[in-house]
């Protein structure tokens, strides 16, 4: 009998981690799923410490090089069997009824394409991480609740605009509709791609508050590195590029001079993100790192602008409702550069 849920782990050189993430769900109340581990060709000894691994669940899809998390995860869901796919960070752990409330969430409207977690901060349980995602105008997204003590202010079961690929299940005929990850985007913004296409489908996506999951924070790539500046800046524009009507297409670049002008305000009095940001780089480096990050999204403005033509294809929202959308789960410029 094939699992109803396939849980989809990218893995890349984090050993230490990845135990206590497969512990986890070794742990799982649900009991029909599998778990898929995709290796982008770790070399701390990953490998060959799944390969000890005894747990007739396990699945290991061992890749030549590395192909960040979107084409890992397209990797495993190639390889998976079941109607409904869970993706779960290698530096995450699942409380026992993860599964179970996905499932349970997924099942109660067949309009539901993805569930997303509340994902708490592994080492400050008390403290969100993410609790889905909220978007800025011009494809920035930012964690719903990001940094918050947890005070009990998201225990609803409700509608966000999209889950946070970290710890999230997505319906496999969502999949069938809209395509997989992008593996242009490598890692970040990906998933808000899959987010945005699913919502211009018809699907919503609905948070489920007693899904818990504890994660750290950007383990891979650091939380105020370069790379992840670059990454983020970069699959911002595509995501807009791809998804956005054209009139908010056309006028994000306003909103993103503004977002600008805040985040050179905090990067100069270290206040928010862009002053940890400043506090760990120099501004000089972030600059040229966001210059390049221009640079190499413009290069691939055709290719993007080929996939919105396919988007178009199977969209169901029209551009009224995806702007009122983006209205309704928008992140005030304040919360997302000062944090405030």
């Amino acid at each position: 009998m094939s699992a109803a849920v396939s849980v989809v782990i990218v893995n890349l050189n984090r050993r230490d981690l990845l135990g206590r993430c497969l512990e986890s769900l070794w742990k799982q109340t649900f009991s029909g799923f599998e778990v898929i581990v995709v290796d982008n060709a770790s070399s701390d000894g990953s490998l060959e410490f799944l390969q000890s691994i005894r747990q007739p669940r396990l699945q290991i899809v061992v890749l030549p090089s590395n192909k960040g998390f979107a084409g890992g995860c397209n990797a495993g869901i190639a390889r998976a069997e079941g109607r409904y796919i869970a993706t779960l960070n290698n530096d995450a752990e699942a409380e026992p009824r993860w599964l179970e409330e996905l499932v349970e969430g997924v099942e109660s409207n067949p309009g539901v394409g993805m569930c997303a977690s509340k994902i708490l901060f592994r080492d400050d349980r008390n403290r969100i991480d993410k609790a889905g995602h909220l978007i800025y105008p011009d494809g920035l997204n930012h964690g719903r609740g990001s940094g918050e003590p947890d005070r009990g202010q998201f225990e609803r079961r409700e509608e966000v605009l999209f889950p946070d690929a970290a710890a999230a299940l997505y319906r496999r005929e969502m999949f069938d509709v809209i395509g997989l990850f992008d593996e242009h985007f490598f890692a970040y913004g990906d998933d808000a791609d899959v987010g945005l296409r699913g919502r211009l489908a018809g699907w919503t996506c609905l948070y489920i508050p007693t899904a818990v999951v504890y994660h750290v924070h950007s383990a891979t790539a650091g939380e105020f590195s370069p790379l992840k500046a670059f990454l983020i800046e970069r699959n911002r524009i595509w995501v807009a590029v791809k998804t956005f009507p054209l009139s908010l297409l056309l006028a994000s670049p306003v909103f993103t001079l503004i977002r600008f002008a805040y985040h050179a305000y905090g990067s100069l009095f270290l206040v928010g993100s862009s002053g940890q940001y400043a506090a760990e780089c120099s501004r000089t480096r972030l600059a040229v790192m966001i210059l390049k990050a221009y640079w190499s999204g413009l290069k691939l403005f055709p290719e993007m602008w080929r996939s919105r033509r396919k988007i178009r294809r199977f969209a169901r929202l029209s551009d009224r409702d995806f702007t009122n959308l983006i209205r309704k789960h928008r992140i005030t410029l304040r919360a997302l550069t000062l944090g405030t």
